[in-house]
């Protein structure tokens, strides 16, 4: 079955690539001034905007932009939840797949948009650049195709800020949500109205009605708006979900306005929002969606698994010495880790992660030594956890380190949450793939317990998982895309912490499935 779904997937490509078109962009990224919260203030942005440009394309389209940088930063671009099928030169994480675009350089980045539909986005993948170098990237059915629900009167996108969308009373809207948000997310909800949520992270759900949408960093939410109420005014607001209350956030909400035409009210209808801290409302939805099974580019679970991985994820300490000056203990920054390794980039090293694994001289790069499991077991998600626990286990060693994948082998992975700061909601994000998400819970997984929940019918697919807070998520995908891939915390202070790790997925049987040659114009370090 593995290889029947890869073959297909493969044929699809080259079919698509017959019959599609090529979207061609040019971004100018550079410092702008803004006004923003009454004051100017330099940013950093695309083609003089604020988000950047939206990217529209067609399933099966070829996508092609070629990014100047004319800013002082080096950087990269990201294109979220694009597979990237045998053009990972493409991905965009810096020192991962590329090094950076240097400060008067450029770089194309080229890619096809075979077997996926829905709202992806794009965004900076170098430092907190992401804050104002994003913008969305729309994938609609090729010509000819259609939605696998009703007709939609108009589509409208909505990235995390202030906007104003003017609707007719009786029609069905597609509100496009995405957060680009750093390190927040959010609940969203529009005053009076139920929402239908038909995609997530561009893979088709079965109908889901809700008043509350809940989206962490990197996710997005296709839902459709039905404007059946009365002529007027309806707040639709973003309020942060904070699941972890000891951690100070911006708890400020942001709203916009859907405005009915014909409206003459002054004052508009506000939503009874949640709690900020409503992790039982966060939880309901985030696993009551189901996947569309059988519906377009549906892929079903693979069930014969390769490799099996527990990776326990969290935030803990370093070491004071990686400090200049040093540090006490009360005075200790910040890490992050999975399975105790504090994920490093390599920068300095000459070359990319990728450019070592094609040149197959991946010495001083990385190593290909990550553990399939913690190096210790322990009560994962006690509050207490840290009472009796050896200091030194609270400081993971920093470490440059990939699981080596077999082309086209099936991974299953629970991924644990722990206790040693903090328990938090952390939102996973894989770079190259989808996964299958079987099953979500609060506490320690145990695997008697928690397999016969599995959902093998029609669970949720995405690339970005929220982790419940103190809890676990299983996902399963098939390793179908040589490369180099990275599997991080999507809460942007997390990944310079070393809340990351990656895969390396080898090349398959014949070259037409192997990593292809990097391109002539690809970023030196």
């Amino acid at each position: 079955m593995k290889r029947f779904v890869f073959w297909v997937f493969a044929l699809l490509l080259a079919s698509s690539l017959a019959h599609a078109a090529i979207v061609e962009h040019t971004f100018n990224v550079e410092d702008i001034s803004v006004q923003r919260l009454c004051r100017e203030q330099v940013i950093t942005a695309v083609n003089g905007t604020l988000p950047g440009p939206t990217i529209n394309a067609r399933e099966g389209d070829t996508v092609v932009v070629h990014v100047f940088n004319k800013s002082p930063y080096n950087l990269t671009i990201h294109w979220h939840g694009i597979l990237q099928f045998l053009t990972p030169w493409s991905d965009g994480p810096e020192f991962v797949t590329q090094c950076p675009i240097h400060s008067g350089s450029s770089y194309t980045y080229k890619f096809n948009l075979t077997g996926q539909e829905g709202t992806l986005w794009w965004h900076a993948h170098s430092s907190f650049l992401r804050a104002t170098v994003y913008g969305a990237l729309f994938i609609r059915p090729r010509q000819g195709h259609s939605y696998p629900f009703p007709k939609v009167y108009q589509e409208v996108p909505i990235l995390l800020g202030t906007y104003q969308v003017k609707v007719k009373q009786g029609k069905t809207y597609l509100l496009r949500v995405i957060n680009a948000a750093l390190n927040t997310q959010h609940f969203f909800q529009i005053a009076n109205h139920t929402l239908t949520v038909v995609a997530i992270d561009a893979a088709y759900t079965n109908h889901y009605d809700t008043d509350v949408l809940v989206l962490a960093p990197g996710q997005t939410v296709d839902v459709l708006l039905r404007t059946n109420q009365r002529v007027g005014s309806y707040y639709m607001a973003f309020s942060p979900y904070h699941s972890a209350p000891l951690i100070e956030i911006n708890a400020n909400i942001t709203r916009g306005l859907i405005i009915y035409d014909g409206d003459t009210s002054s004052k508009p209808v506000m939503p009874d929002l949640p709690a900020q801290t409503d992790t039982e409302k966060a939880h309901r939805f985030y696993t009551n969606m189901t996947g569309l099974a059988g519906g377009p580019h549906w892929v079903p679970v693979p069930r014969h698994v390769d490799e099996h991985m527990f990776i326990t994820f969290g935030i803990g300490y370093t070491v004071c010495s990686n400090f200049s000056g040093g540090c006490t203990e009360s005075t200790r920054p910040l890490s992050a880790n999975m399975n105790n390794e504090s994920f490093v980039l390599p920068r300095g090293r000459g070359v990319s992660m990728l450019e070592a694994f094609y040149g197959n001289n991946v010495d001083g790069v990385y190593t290909r030594d990550f553990p399939n499991r913690p190096p210790v077991e322990f009560d994962y998600t006690n509050p207490n956890i840290t009472t009796g626990m050896p200091f030194a286990f609270q400081i993971a060693p920093k470490s440059t380190k990939v699981k080596t994948l077999k082309f086209n082998s099936t991974v299953e992975i629970v991924l644990q949450n722990t206790a040693i700061i903090t328990t938090e909601n952390h939102p996973m994000h894989i770079h190259g793939f989808n996964f299958h998400v079987l099953a979500q819970g609060f506490g320690n997984y145990n695997a008697t317990r928690d397999e016969p929940k599995f959902n093998f019918l029609n669970p949720q697919i995405r690339n970005t998982i929220s982790v419940p807070v103190g809890g676990w998520s299983v996902i399963r995908f098939q390793a179908n895309n040589p490369g180099v891939w990275l599997v991080h915390c999507h809460l942007e202070t997390h990944l310079p912490w070393g809340l990351a790790m990656a895969f390396e997925v080898e090349n398959g049987p014949t070259p037409s499935f192997s990593v292809p040659a990097p391109p002539a114009d690809l970023p030196k370090c």
